[in-house]
């Protein structure tokens, strides 16, 4: 049975210190009021990529920033801090099952994604046996196999006087198992959560892909009867009821948090045509152009998003969080025009890679009266730290876990306070599974970042790639035959984690042996 672990984070102790006092590193600005609790909305975009907007992450503008029109991603990196190196799995299950628990992905085992009761979603291997991972996803009761028992974020924060609303995407459990819906997890309200990993149709007219025939759809949109047979794009109507969600919560008076996670930009590529023409005057494709709009329409829900939070007086105790779950898609010639795996450059690869156009996310976090506006943070970090930072950010101070608890508080790098979170950290993945389409970087895989060098170790075949982010973001110079040294480290480094927290890895079918680790090769 899985042991009790008590997380207690001390810093929540801060909390009420006068101005410019410095407790356990970090500065705090001013005194909290702990009845006046801020509001917290994570804005979570599906399969976005690092470049699918106008705001550069980058040093410098690229064509794609040129192309692609996000006024209110803009809008609220003048308000708050921007993060340049923000990091997710490269696909969407497990950085959602992270995200919900603040485990790694090598932990928590949900390494692929997940659709149905007790079946994989595997690609078939000639070669390799692949784990039997937890493809049923996580949840919070025992005796489901191939899952992992947690205790999750919205019912940490309901338990503590939030209310909790989770709004579009869910993808946290199989269907038919007790995490396929937001309920299970603490959510007070689930607007059109689900199972599914994507959506059927983005379009009301088509009823979000439900059938009127009897017949089941797993990717159909479920909770929006009353937009069936209207001109309306599920994005819109995903804010429509959000904000009435908000509306609600403020005659509650509690604090909020709403989980926005939209099924945009997720294929199919719908055309929102509130969009779509103006790409097409700029001499897009029709997928590209479509593409386009799907961001924009995201953008647009973002832009609704704040203005209700300003007519309603809540713009000084509200934290937006924005963040991606993976990549952009950049493999499948079927929805992206043009040469594949360059939609995310500068970066190599997509969704489903590990390269960094698979796992390096757009990030931004508006905290008014503790982020600068207008700032800019070049440290590293991945998802998991959510779980631990949206909990400090809510004054929580004393929680239970189920799970380990392996994200650490970014707040430091939000308050600009000392005591670097990400300084000589390692950050690590592991993806021993087969995920659809094949491209650079897609493969069966583990992965480690320390500092500027990245080690990518593939199980296969064996082989390892060595990069120096900082000098090489496109990973095109592999140096692991210049630098065998930095490679034994970093494998041993990599190896002992993956053993340290239970990782799993493939088998080859000829011999039934396991794949060595990286340090055994």
């Amino acid at each position: 049975m899985m042991s009790l672990i008590i997380m207690k984070n001390i810093i929540h102790k801060c909390w009420l210190s006068l101005a410019s006092v410095s407790c356990f590193g970090i500065t705090v600005a001013e005194t909290v009021d702990q009845e006046q609790r801020p509001n917290i909305i994570l804005f979570l975009v599906d399969d976005m990529g690092w470049q699918d907007t106008s705001l550069p992450f980058w040093k410098e503008k690229t064509p794609y920033n040129e192309i692609y029109e996000t006024p209110n991603m803009e809008r609220l990196a003048k308000q708050g801090m921007m993060f340049t190196q923000a990091y997710a799995s490269s696909i969407s299950s497990p950085s959602r099952c992270s995200l919900m628990t603040g485990m790694n992905v090598a932990r928590h085992r949900v390494t692929n994604w997940t659709l149905e009761k007790n079946k994989t979603t595997d690609l078939e291997s000639d070669l390799l046996q692949l784990p039997d991972w937890n493809y049923n996803g996580i949840c919070q009761v025992s005796g489901i196999n191939n899952t992992y028992q947690v205790t999750s974020l919205p019912q940490i924060l309901k338990d503590n006087g939030y209310h909790t609303i989770h709004c579009g995407k869910a993808h946290f459990g199989a269907i038919d198992t007790p995490g396929e819906n937001p309920y299970h997890f603490g959510f007070e309200v689930n607007i059109a959560g689900h199972a599914a990993g994507g959506l059927a149709s983005y379009l009301g007219e088509d009823n979000f892909g439900n059938r009127t025939d009897g017949q089941k759809n797993l990717f159909a949109i479920p909770g929006l009867e009353k937009y069936w047979g209207d001109d309306i794009f599920v994005t819109e109507a995903l804010t429509i009821e959000a904000r009435k969600a908000m509306d609600h919560a403020l005659r509650l008076e509690q604090p909020f948090f709403l989980y926005m996670s939209h099924y945009a930009i997720h294929i199919p590529l719908d055309k929102d045509k509130r969009y779509y023409d103006k790409y097409i005057r700029k001499g897009l494709s029709e997928n590209e152009a479509a593409y386009a709009a799907l961001i924009e329409g995201m953008d647009k829900s973002l832009g609704d998003l704040m203005d209700w939070v300003e007519a309603n007086g809540q713009q000084e105790n509200t934290i937006f969080i924005f963040m991606s779950d993976n990549g952009g898609l950049a493999s499948s010639s079927h929805w992206r025009s043009g040469e594949l795996h360059v939609q995310n450059y500068p970066l190599n690869s997509g969704k489903g890679s590990a390269y960094e156009g698979g796992i390096r996310e757009p990030m931004i976090v508006s905290w008014p009266g503790k982020v600068v506006s207008q700032s800019k943070c070049d440290n590293y970090l991945v998802i998991e730290d959510f779980f631990p930072t949206i909990l400090e950010m809510a004054q929580i101070e004393t929680y239970e876990t189920l799970q380990p608890v392996d994200g650490i508080s970014f707040v430091p790098l939000l308050t600009t306070g000392s005591g670097n979170p990400s300084k000589d950290r390692c950050l690590y993945w592991n993806c021993p599974n087969i995920w659809g389409n094949t491209g650079p970087g897609i493969g069966v895989t583990c992965t480690v970042r320390e500092n500027d060098w990245k080690l990518i170790y593939y199980y296969d075949s064996g082989k390892k790639e060595l990069f120096n982010i900082a000098d090489d973001i496109g990973e095109r110079n592999n140096l692991a035959t210049i630098y065998p040294e930095i490679v034994t480290r970093l494998s041993t480094e990599l190896g002992s984690y993956l053993r340290e927290v239970g990782g799993q890895r493939p088998s080859f079918k000829a011999t039934g042996k396991p794949c060595p680790w990286p340090d055994e090769i």
